[in-house]
């Protein structure tokens, strides 16, 4: 083979299994082979995955022409290179509700027995949140295998491979992996803190689970070994796969992740998958799939509290993770970086290059968010002479604040905050301040609240399902991390605090594990219904749940609400799906037989299906798209099956959005056994031809007689 490797990148080829060609080959891998154009000898070498579980097919090096050469062969569906996709946290599992040895945890066993795949940047084994004592023996039906040596193993992390062109080990050398993993099912580890911050006893959301580390990451994230981590996690018996990763929104037949969720939720596998860090703007969120769980990110009650004194005695209340106890609490001078040299545009942001020359000692620095990382702004400052730093934050992040490890002493301000400060500074010659750092504080009855960074909906590939469909913590969470940020070095136990909806997608992997382990029957549907209708909509104030700005997040940012695990647990009704339920409802999105086939997996006559709507599916909530001026008249039909007290009955309750109707037939729904299905429908209609909002919560809800609500479906009004 003489072709020049430069040329050369990864494809994706999707083939169907079902053309009669497959069976004259002796095994998959030479059908796959025989796939290449005759111009490559050696083709075997060229093939760097075969798949088997995920879809039918490989991915293989290949240049353009060679690519497009195999569209003529009979079986042959697509090629595509392969994309890259994005990486998307002590205290969480108490804010959740989760106490040790009480109540739904010690419950739950702690999600004892139950396989947790995490497809990420690896694992550090060694870190004490994964410790084995008191772990029983993996279940008889995993078939994993460790590519660490044997002792870096255990009962805790059963297995751990690697599927990364870049390495040849699982272990994690950017931390990202193990600081999920820990979240989802790390052990109790007493002491945790950073900086002597956020101090107390860290653990998993399931920290009896097991572990299955599959390294599909290091210095990127390809599609081609993602599929490959996937595939082997579903041939090895994992119960739960944790995915931090994602790409931008596209049809579910091209999606990767959206394709392997589908053959591991018909293998029984719940596949949670973190929404995106593209918000505040709608429209953004990733993994929109309906057999994927798809996570936000929302705040907890904690906050590392550093306030920024002035000078006129106002003061303003931020976060950071490093807080020195000798700090001057005397006023320095403070300046706005950006007012020092107007014409560089990028000064304000404290980039390395325009403080190069910029004499700031003494000073408390002002700076804005953006175009560098954080801490390296702290770096400049530090640098240029600062003794601190007030980072601002952007505009649309409005009051968020997070915990940052600051190389100096600083505070993280929202927005608004930092207009006041900057106000101070244009309103007196001599502007001064210092910084007050308070340490960790708890109790803050706005949280949750919907992160800034956290993608919404509507979901753009199927604008009939509402996404996300919960969100969790994500914001400033404190988990295992491979090395001491305090001074760089590796010591036993050592974590950090990062943010994203990757923090966030392994809480809500842990609370499925811990539902799967007391309901080892339940279907992942079921599982996910659970969570979706048990949701919380309100805050620790008991009143709506909010978003960065302080005003009633929509349901495009929160999904169903936020997460409750103990009520998860006692849903009372769950909407469950099984596989063949997707065949219409992905007919009636017009895809091809084909790419519905691609799916599924097997051939698909969309003809002769019952082609229903997107709403039309047994969802736990759904989305309707219409014109704020037009009249609708829509019915919903939905399948709610007992898994609560056998005698039983539910009233409905309607909350519609305004000049919107919604009646519901029947009203009651009427239980005699455990697992009986029962349905109701759901007409839809406007009063008034009038412009509505956006969206409402809780439209309508199936309510236990004399006890609280325990289902929910959602309204939203999809902005056109």
């Amino acid at each position: 083979d003489s072709t020049n490797t430069s040329t050369l990148e990864t494809y994706i080829i999707h083939v169907d299994v079902n053309f009669g060609f497959f069976a004259r080959f002796k095994d998959l891998e030479s059908w796959y082979t025989s796939f290449l154009p005759t111009s490559i000898s050696h083709g075997r070498r060229r093939i760097v995955y075969s798949y088997r579980n995920v879809f039918k097919g490989f991915a293989a090096r290949l240049s353009a022409d060679e690519a497009k050469a195999m569209e003529n062969n009979p079986g042959f569906i697509s090629a595509e290179p392969e994309r890259k996709l994005d990486k998307h946290t002590t205290h969480s599992p108490n804010f959740l509700g989760l106490n040790q040895n009480m109540g739904f945890w010690e419950g739950s066993n702690y999600g004892k027995g139950v396989i947790i795949g995490v497809l990420d940047y690896g694992i550090f084994p060694s870190h004490p949140s994964f410790s084995d004592e008191g772990m029983p023996p993996p279940p008889a039906k995993w078939k994993g295998k460790c590519q660490f040596n044997q002792t870096a193993c255990n009962n805790k992390i059963i297995g751990a491979r690697y599927f990364d062109s870049f390495d040849n080990s699982p272990l994690d050398e950017d931390g990202h992996g193990t600081h999920t993993a820990s979240t989802a099912a790390g052990s109790f580890v007493a002491g945790a803190n950073v900086f002597g911050n956020a101090n107390g006893t860290a653990s998993g959301i399931a920290p009896m689970a097991h572990l299955a580390i599959y390294k599909v990451c290091s210095l990127f994230c390809f599609e081609s070994d993602i599929l490959a981590g996937m595939d082997a996690a579903i041939d090895d018996g994992v119960d739960i796969l944790s995915i931090s990763l994602g790409g931008r929104s596209r049809d579910f037949y091209r999606d990767s992740i959206a394709l392997g969720a589908f053959s591991a939720m018909e293998k029984g596998i719940l596949v949670s998958c973190s929404a995106g860090n593209r918000g505040p703007f709608n429209f953004s969120t990733q993994n929109e799939a309906p057999w994927i769980l798809t996570v936000g990110a929302s705040t907890i009650d904690r906050k590392i509290r550093a306030t920024a004194l002035l000078g006129n005695n106002v003061s303003v209340d931020g976060e950071t993770l490093f807080q020195p106890s000798d700090f001057p609490s005397t006023l320095l001078p403070l300046v706005y970086v950006g007012s020092l040299n107007t014409s560089d545009t990028d000064i304000q942001y404290c980039t390395p290059e325009s403080l190069t020359k910029i004499n700031l000692r003494g000073m408390i620095v002002v700076c804005e968010s953006g175009l560098v990382t954080e801490v390296s702004k702290g770096e400049a400052v530090k640098t240029a002479g600062g003794a601190a730093m007030i980072l601002v934050n952007h505009r649309l992040y409005a009051n968020m604040t997070f915990s940052d490890a600051h190389v100096l002493p600083a505070t993280d301000v929202g927005y608004a905050d930092g207009l006041k400060i900057k106000t101070y500074i244009n309103s007196t010659t001599t502007p001064m301040a210092t910084i007050l750092f308070k340490g960790t504080i708890i109790g803050d009855e706005r949280a949750p609240v919907v992160a800034a960074f956290s993608s919404r909906g509507p979901n753009s590939a199927s604008p009939g399902i509402l996404k996300p469909d919960i969100i969790g913590p994500g914001v400033n969470i404190l988990a295992a991390w491979p090395i001491s940020i305090e001074n760089n070095t590796n010591t036993n136990a050592t974590f950090n605090i990062i943010s994203g909806t990757s923090m966030s997608c392994p809480h809500l992997s842990g609370v499925a594990a811990l539902l799967k382990s007391v309901h080892p029957d339940w279907s992942p549907a079921a599982i996910k219904s659970a969570i979706m209708t048990t949701a919380d909509v309100v805050n620790l104030a008991q009143n709506p749940i909010e978003d960065e700005r302080f005003v009633p997040a929509t349901i495009f940012a929160t999904g169903s609400g936020h997460v409750n695990p103990s009520r998860a647990s006692d849903p009372g009704l769950i909407y469950d799906l099984k596989s063949e339920d997707y065949v219409p409802y992905l007919c009636g999105l017009n895809y091809t037989n084909r790419q519905v086939g691609s799916i599924l997996q097997r051939r698909v006559n969309c003809s002769v299906e019952s082609i229903i709507a997107e709403a039309q599916l047994n969802y736990p909530s759904f989305s309707i798209s219409y014109d704020s001026w037009q009249p609708i008249s829509q019915t919903y039909t939905r399948s709610v099956t007992n898994v609560g007290v056998p005698v039983s009955s539910y009233v409905v309750e309607i909350v519609p959005p305004p000049g919107i109707g919604v009646l519901v037939e029947p009203t009651t729904l009427d239980f005699t056994e455990v697992n009986q299905i029962l349905q109701y429908q759901s007409l839809v209609f406007s009063l008034s031809v009038q412009h509505l909002p956006w969206s409402t919560n809780n439209a309508i809800m199936l309510s236990k007689v004399q006890k609280v609500p325990l289902c929910n479906l959602q309204i939203a009004k999809t902005p056109m």
